[in-house]
């Protein structure tokens, strides 16, 4: 039985029939006409499609009555219209045409498709038809068999037929090739593009998003409650848009919305609806909301719909507007539609703005859910709701992962479990082969002190020989073998074997032959088993692939200490890369406020402006502080800039994005306001965000100054509005590093952009103690020589005017300098330290990178650009050459 996407068409098409008993024939298209009138859903069917669609449904209602359907062919004849084959078929169809010509009331059909159906009993009901020239086909039934079969039951099998007239070899044979295109014409049983699920998540399977679901459940209610909507006379929401980065759980919302809910999935990817013939995709994209409504209630889910529906100014085809317009046309649709206000639709995509905006207006996609980057709260959730399952020790610190894994995804928190799952299974691996190792060396100790008790039996009965010389040989020979247990395991068992077949046979007497040939036999058999005690693999590549063929299994001893471990997270965090990286995230560094020397009064503007509104906004909100703050790192190259943006986002354990000036300017008109765009949007839906604009200067320079005021000027412009403009930035922290401020546009620098300025200048003597401390790990990395005095290297003239850049190259050359005079000397006993030599060698190799000339200009920057202390004389400030 063929599938049908509408399943009420069979039994309307059953329904026409009955109601029409009285006619003679069956006309399929008047029948398909009077279906296209009278059921509102028909109205905008292609009419070609829509009657095939019921010359598909007549047929069955045909098998339904018992009768079955024989479709004439012409690929077994041959084109001469001869042989016995031919001969039988004419016969046949003169008994037929001689039947047909018994009507009495012939009917004159012009181009309708008609199906002429006989049977035996029916001889006594003649009919005629006259054909045209032999190539056409008819196809006629009496309306009184329909009524006849169903009241007496399925008593006769009628059978039917496409009967064509011979009229001469040439039409005979355009005839043949008349039938041949039409079986090739004929419509294909296609394959279902969308798959109906019935999803077993539900809202307690997802972690992390309990704002997203609390929006959600809002635009639920007319799925199950439809009557509320229709008593206040609104229609329903269509549907909503859920956009975020890959891996936020776009598609897991969808499943655990429609499991929510208790009602099917029918979910299909965008591509494919796509078909390479012209119209098919339109069929499709019909094909698939029908089938929506007669599964109603169900959650309709489109993943990665930008594919489908790009925005049609910029479409470079014409398949792509016609794509479009057909799916705007059947979300419209579902309001007219009888369950259409039980039928919710969802897309999902990641980038939005390729979207076309006649499909995200109201009516169609109600709402856009966003599914941001999670923070360490959401974080911590998602870890709990993946490991709720798994076995993990007791002091499992979530939090400590949640602060480890900022920019961290769904996705990649799944991955990062897999990757520790498979760091606890090595460590089982391991545990267990150590104490296989251990098993081993008792088994040998045991095997050795038998053996050296049988030798010694073995003495006693020799009444020739000495008693002590061979037992003590081969003692030494076996504790030689056990002590060296690694490299030389299988020399000395070489040697063991040599001894028992050669020297044995040597020290053989004639008389204690047998005696001695079954002790040695025994010995032979014991040194075997602890040669193959001793002998495990070695390399990692034998011992996994010895697990691998290890048939038995664990026991249940060795899997009841198998659990995860916070050591476990720690090595998977190695591997694992999260996808917010590619999307312009990065990954929190490394750098704490321990590699940071000096800078403490900056460190404690910095913990305000940025820490304090993400730890305590209560308290902010309270006092009505909801403009995030705007700090500008700014002094001569060198001095720690970028390292305390580091430091800051590592303490913070915020999504953190670093944003290279140069790298948002584009040569293409537009591209570059773009990209400042996305970089905004992207902290806005991951919020609390920082973004980090290192070198300024190079991105905001004085509209004033850039001459033309071309591409320089917008992206400027557009930097201003997403700072501070129409649309704020709740959440989004901006922290930004540049060596020239005084080139900076003064539009960038006020309150509500970048209102905090902060001095990093020049470090003075104490700072630079502080730095070569920090540096070099308190004089352990390097290790240094007892007679190197950091503080006195620290405030020594030469590494006056030195930045921390600097000190860093001191050292670092004073490593050098250590390095090469041990390869000089060539001498494994001699330490390798950092002496005070090696500082002085370095020093006078290490330059200040800012020559007297910068560090007057910067100390005027100091003076206009520095925290200003209480009570202090403000400085005028100075002009710039």
């Amino acid at each position: 039985m063929p599938y049908f996407v509408d399943s009420t068409l069979v039994p309307r098409v059953q329904k026409y029939l009955e109601s029409h008993v009285d006619q003679t024939y069956v006309d399929i298209v008047a029948m398909a006409d009077y279906l296209q009138r009278t059921y509102r859903e028909y109205n905008k069917r292609k009419r070609s499609a829509f009657r095939s669609s019921v010359k598909k449904a007549y047929s069955v209602v045909l098998q339904s009555y018992g009768m079955r359907q024989q479709t004439f062919s012409s690929e077994g004849s041959s084109e001469e219209g001869s042989g016995p084959e031919n001969e039988n078929e004419n016969v046949l169809n003169n008994q037929l045409n001689e039947m047909y010509q018994r009507s009495k009331q012939p009917n004159k059909m012009e181009d309708s498709e008609l199906i002429d159906i006989s049977s035996e009993d029916s001889n006594d009901v003649p009919s005629e038809e006259k054909t045209t020239n032999g190539a056409s086909t008819s196809q006629k039934l009496p309306y009184s068999m329909f009524h006849r079969e169903k009241n007496n039951g399925l008593e006769n099998n009628v059978d039917f037929e496409i009967v064509p007239e011979q009229s001469g070899f040439n039409n005979q044979r355009g005839k043949k090739r008349k039938l041949e295109s039409q079986s090739k014409s004929l419509p294909k049983k296609k394959k279902s593009i969308a798959t109906l699920q019935e999803p077993s998540v539900t809202f307690s399977d997802i972690g992390g998003l309990s704002k997203v679901l609390e929006e959600v459940c809002k635009m639920l209610i007319h799925v199950r409650h439809p009557e509320i909507y229709r008593q206040l006379g609104i229609s329903p929401p269509r549907g909503f848009l859920l956009h975020g980065p890959p891996g936020s759980g776009k598609t897991l919302l969808a499943n655990a919305i429609a499991g929510e809910l208790g009602v099917p999935l029918l979910k299909v990817a965008a591509p494919e609806l796509v078909a390479g013939v012209s119209g098919e995709s339109e069929e499709r994209i019909r094909e698939l909301f029908e089938r929506a409504w007669f599964t109603a209630p169900c959650v309709l889910f489109i993943d990665e719909i930008d594919a489908i529906t790009p925005n049609r100014q910029n479409a470079q085809k014409e398949m792509e507007r016609r794509i479009v317009a057909q799916l705007l046309s059947c979300m419209d649709d579902l309001g007219q539609a009888e369950t259409g206000d039980r039928v919710l639709v969802i897309g999902a995509t990641n980038r939005p703005d390729a979207i076309d905006p006649a499909l995200r207006r109201a009516g169609r996609f109600d709402r856009e859910v966003c599914l941001g980057i999670p923070d360490c709260k959401a974080r911590v959730e998602i870890l709990k709701v993946l490991t709720a399952k798994l076995k993990l020790e007791n002091n499992f610190n979530y939090e400590t992962i949640a602060s480890y894994t900022p920019g961290f995804v769904g996705a990649d928190l799944m991955a990062l479990t897999r990757e520790a799952a498979m760091a606890a299974v090595n460590r089982v691996f391991n545990d267990i082969k150590e104490k296989r190792k251990l098993e081993r060396a008792l088994a040998l100790q045991k095997a050795t002190q038998e053996l050296l008790e049988k030798e010694k039996i073995l003495a006693k009965q020799k009444d020739n020989q000495p008693t002590d010389a061979e037992p003590s040989e081969k003692a030494k020979l076996l504790t030689n073998n056990e002590e060296e247990n690694g490299s030389n395991k299988d020399e000395s068992n070489d040697a063991i074997v040599v001894i028992d077949d050669d020297e044995k046979q040597e020290d053989k007497s004639p008389n204690n032959e047998q005696k001695e040939k079954k002790i040695t036999e025994e010995e032979t058999k014991m040194l075997q088993k602890a040669i193959e005690l001793l002998t495990p693999p070695q390399t990692y590549l034998q011992e996994m692939m010895l697990w691998l063929h290890e048939k038995a299994p664990l026991s249940t001893e060795q899997l009841k200490e198998l659990s995860m471990t916070m050591e476990d997270f720690a090595k998977a965090l190695k591997s694992v890369q999260p996808s917010a990286k590619r999307e312009g995230f990065a990954t929190v560094p490394d750098v704490t406020w321990d590699d940071v020397g000096s800078l403490r009064s900056i460190r404690e503007e910095l913990q305000m402006a940025i820490l304090a509104p993400v730890r305590h906004e209560v308290q902010f909100k309270a006092l009505g502080i909801t403009v995030p703050t705007g700090v500008l790192l700014c002094g001569p190259p060198g001095c720690g800039k970028t390292l305390l943006a580091k430091a800051i986002a590592n303490e913070a354990g915020i999504n953190f994005i670093s944003v290279k000036g140069p790298e948002l300017l584009n040569m293409y008109v537009g591209e570059s306001e773009k990209a400042v765009r996305l970089c905004f949007e992207r902290a806005r839906n991951s919020a609390p965000c920082v973004i980090f604009f290192d070198e300024l200067d190079a991105l905001c320079p004085k509209r004033s100054d850039t001459g033309d005021g071309g591409p320089t000027m917008r992206v400027v412009n557009q930097l201003l509005t997403e700072m501070d403009g129409i649309e704020d930035r709740k959440g989004v922290f901006l922290l930004a590093a540049s060596n020239r401020p005084d080139i900076i546009d003064p539009a960038v620098l006020r309150p509500g952009r970048l209102d905090k300025i902060l001095y990093i200048g020049i470090p003075t003597a104490e700072d630079r103690v502080d730095i070569l401390r920090t540096i070099t790990k308190n004089g352990t990395k390097p290790q240094m020589s007892p007679d190197v005095d950091l503080e006195i290297i620290g405030k020594s003239e030469p590494c006056e005017g030195y930045t921390g850049a600097d000190l860093a190259a001191l050292v670092r050359e004073a490593s050098v300098e250590a390095l090469k005079e041990f390869m000089v000397h060539n001498d494994p006993q001699r330490p390798l330290v950092v002496s005070t030599d090696h500082f002085t060698r370095a020093v006078a190799k290490i330059r200040p990178s800012i020559s007297e000339k910068d560090q007057k200009h910067y100390e005027r920057l100091k003076k206009v650009y520095s925290v200003r202390i209480p009570g202090e004389q403000e400085v005028e400030e100075m002009e710039y050459s």
